[in-house]
């Protein structure tokens, strides 16, 4: 117990040294805020993901079978614009070495793609008369968002921290208990995704439940510019983290 504690801590506090310097706590930021605009997107945008594609593959079966409350069009749109936004995200990086500033780039764009998103459901409301425009075009902007936050992370490549998809985390976690015979520090850092992820997922819930509409995509924006902001110095170090190991 005291390696997973250690592992969950270092993560959230990485030590001086640390191969992936400040990358860790931020990416971890980014979970939380995948887990709220998943929240958001399957509460109030109709049962569909933004961040989850294998969620999304799912119910577009679950459509293409006639369940009730799956749209064809709602996964469909998610999918595309994810996969849009992932290439997009691979023009954006390409060629940049420095991880700190991949992050930064990337967190910006987010900034916007999900400021965006929460106008567009400002100006027109889902449940109002141009409610089905304003779902899709608000699940375009965030699964394009989401898409460009995949290809970062897989610049970025920290270990067990991916953000989104947590079926491999939760795997590696177990199964390297199973072989070792006890909890060692990565199940630690496993773990806490893990947990960070539904932490978001909450708030993206609550925010849906007893705030406007804007606001539940408002509050992601804004953690994606805190990202954002805390990422500036972190791209401007020279320290040797900065590289890809």
């Amino acid at each position: 117990m005291r390696d997973l504690l250690r592992g969950a801590w270092r993560t959230a506090v990485p030590e001086p040294g640390d191969r992936h310097g400040p990358l860790p706590p931020l990416l971890l930021a980014l979970t939380v805020l995948s887990g709220m605009i998943d929240a958001v997107s399957y509460l109030m945008l109709g049962h569909v993901f933004v961040a989850n594609m294998t969620g999304n593959v799912v119910f577009l079966g679950f459509a293409l079978a006639g369940a009730p409350g799956f749209s064809v069009t709602a996964s469909v749109v998610a999918l595309v614009a994810f996969a849009v936004g992932a290439f997009l995200g691979g023009r954006l990086l390409a060629g940049v070495a420095h991880r700190g500033r991949a992050l930064l780039r990337t967190a910006l764009v987010e900034t916007v793609l999900l400021a965006a998103a929460a106008l567009v459901v400002a100006v027109f409301p889902v449940g109002d008369a141009a409610a089905e425009t304003s779902r899709h075009l608000a699940t375009t902007l965030l699964a394009l968002a989401m898409g460009i936050q995949n290809a970062m992370v897989g610049v970025l490549a920290v270990p067990d921290l991916t953000t989104t998809v947590l079926t491999r985390t939760i795997t590696a976690a177990f199964a390297d208990t199973g072989r070792t015979g006890r909890l060692e520090e990565k199940a630690g850092r496993q773990l806490l995704s893990v947990l960070t992820l539904a932490a978001g997922a909450a708030a993206g819930a609550v925010l849906v439940r007893h705030a406007e509409q804007a606001v539940a995509l408002g509050v992601p924006a804004a953690l994606a510019l805190t990202v954002a902001l805390a990422a500036v110095r972190p791209a401007r170090s020279a320290a040797g983290w900065r590289e890809r190991p």
